[in-house]
């Protein structure tokens, strides 16, 4: 673009800032223990509080509560999205204007969320959200391009505040690679990012590198953990072991990553929570299968596995039937 045309571009887009998105409105849902019950489950959260009735009824509150970080779950569109596509709103069309001028990429950079009240279930979650701000245009290893932020603002049916959440996103043109380097042997092979290896998780890794997955066990209550962490959920011990996991399990969540492509990764690969025999949930690829083969409560069974020169991994394939 020329100084002209970039100065005529960014003040359509700049006029952006401020703009409402989408007015006050309510959840096509209330806050049920049903979906409470299934996030917890997925995010392996057992605090009482969320789903234990009889336990929240002695607490200070006297009732259950949603965990506030599913603030911005009551709100979505649902699966219908996928098939009607989404409305559009000044969002959307400042996205397609960027678009057209030839930042296509996208990347979702950081989200913030702060929590101001505590939503039970029978509340209906209202949502209301604005463009809050444009930065200049930027040079990123991605790309040049303009980071946008949205605002949310979530209340309660009497309008008192529950939470905010800021989702900043980054659209760019994405830089061309020299075709030549594909053919370049001096150029290393990209290879996964590797795994962060610290004090509280390098055991986990170092026994991955061996072919084992290890789970966490306390050995003051027996109660399993993983991630890995210093300290039990249940009863704060410090005192740990570990048992050796069978890779034996059942599909929870799952999703196909199309774009961008990441150097050193397969194409398209297919990322699950996997709810292990063990009762621990794990993430991993599923392998062995097309994405469109893949379902919720699908059983798998794991190998660890080379992936690339440098990276051992779980990796889990469809259980033979009958297995």
């Amino acid at each position: 673009m020329t100084p002209e045309e970039q100065k005529a571009f960014e003040d359509k887009l700049y006029a952006y800032v401020g703009v409402e998105v989408c007015s006050r409105k309510p959840a096509k849902d209330a806050v049920n223990e049903t979906m409470i019950r299934h996030w917890t489950e997925v995010m392996g959260d057992n605090n009482p509080a969320y789903t234990d009735a009889q336990w929240a009824a002695q607490s200070r509150r006297g009732k259950t509560i949603a965990p506030p970080a599913m603030m911005y779950v009551w709100n979505q569109e649902g699966y219908s999205v996928a098939s009607t596509g989404r409305a559009s709103d000044p969002q959307t069309d400042m996205v397609e204007m960027l678009t057209e001028h030839g930042f296509t990429g996208v990347l979702g950079t950081n989200v913030k969320q702060e929590y101001f009240k505590e939503a039970s279930p029978g509340d209906t979650v209202y949502v209301e959200m604005v463009i809050d701000n444009i930065s200049e245009r930027k040079a990123t290893a991605r790309g040049a391009g303009y980071f946008f932020e949205t605002l949310a603002t979530f209340s309660d049916q009497n309008g008192d505040k529950l939470g905010t959440q800021r989702f900043r996103v980054l659209k760019f043109i994405p830089q061309e690679q020299p075709a030549a380097a594909a053919a370049d042997d001096k150029l290393e092979v990209p290879t996964r990012i590797p795994s962060p290896r610290g004090h509280d998780n390098g055991w986990w890794w170092n026994a991955v590198d061996e072919g084992k997955v290890l789970i966490q066990r306390c050995t003051d209550c027996q109660t399993l953990r993983h991630p890995p962490r210093p300290m039990c959920g249940e009863c704060q011990s410090m005192a740990w072991d570990s048992i050796e996991s069978t890779l034996d399990g059942e599909v929870m969540s799952f999703t196909c990553l199309r774009h961008p492509k990441i150097p050193g990764y397969p194409a398209d690969p297919i990322c699950a929570v996997i709810k292990l025999a063990e009762g621990t949930n794990i993430v991993s690829n599923v392998v062995g299968c097309d994405f469109e083969d893949v379902h919720i409560g699908m059983k798998v069974t794991g190998k660890v596995e080379q992936v690339d020169e440098k990276t051992m991994l779980p990796q889990f394939y469809p259980a033979q039937a009958g297995a």
